[in-house]
């Protein structure tokens, strides 16, 4: 299978790059949008590079790198009761919901914000970038992948 390039989003109360950096690798648990779960269930595969994206902060925008370290499987908070990602709709013989685990790449200097974004050539197609996008896992071409890492490393 062909490698794809991907965007996740993760709000910096719950998990960060420098939370990832540190701990190596994580799982990527709690999706509950079927698009999401669809790119996470079918479509990512090992290998597969991660632009890690801080949403609701101050500024959103890419952080960092990841790569995909464990293709999907099934989401076992689903099953547990009492967790805050518990759905009683499924069961282990039926999975609904799947995770991913991704492993740390590298950390920006300093966060692309989206309005950065939004103003590069090159990305005015990218998903992130278009008004109402909220999708928390979303694919990116590898030419979008390209530049924002072009940008990222620019401070260096």
């Amino acid at each position: 299978m062909a490698k794809k390039y991907w965007l996740m989003k993760c709000e910096p109360a719950a998990y960060t790059i420098l939370d990832l950096k540190r701990d190596g690798e994580t799982s990527w648990e709690g999706v509950r949008n079927y698009q999401a779960r669809n790119f996470m269930r079918d479509e990512m595969q090992v290998g597969d590079p991660v632009l890690f994206y801080a949403s609701n902060a101050t500024p959103s925008g890419v952080t960092g790198l990841a790569r995909i370290s464990r293709a999907g499987y099934p989401d076992q908070f689903a099953w547990k009761k009492g967790h805050k990602y518990f759905d009683e709709a499924t069961d282990k013989k039926k999975p609904i919901w799947y995770m991913v685990d991704i492993a740390f790449v590298e950390a920006f200097t300093d966060t692309i914000a989206l309005e950065t974004l939004k103003h590069t050539p090159g990305l005015e197609e990218m998903k992130v970038t278009q008004k109402g996008s909220r999708l928390s896992v979303q694919p990116v071409t590898k030419s979008e992948y390209d530049i924002v890492v072009r940008v990222g490393r620019k401070g260096r």
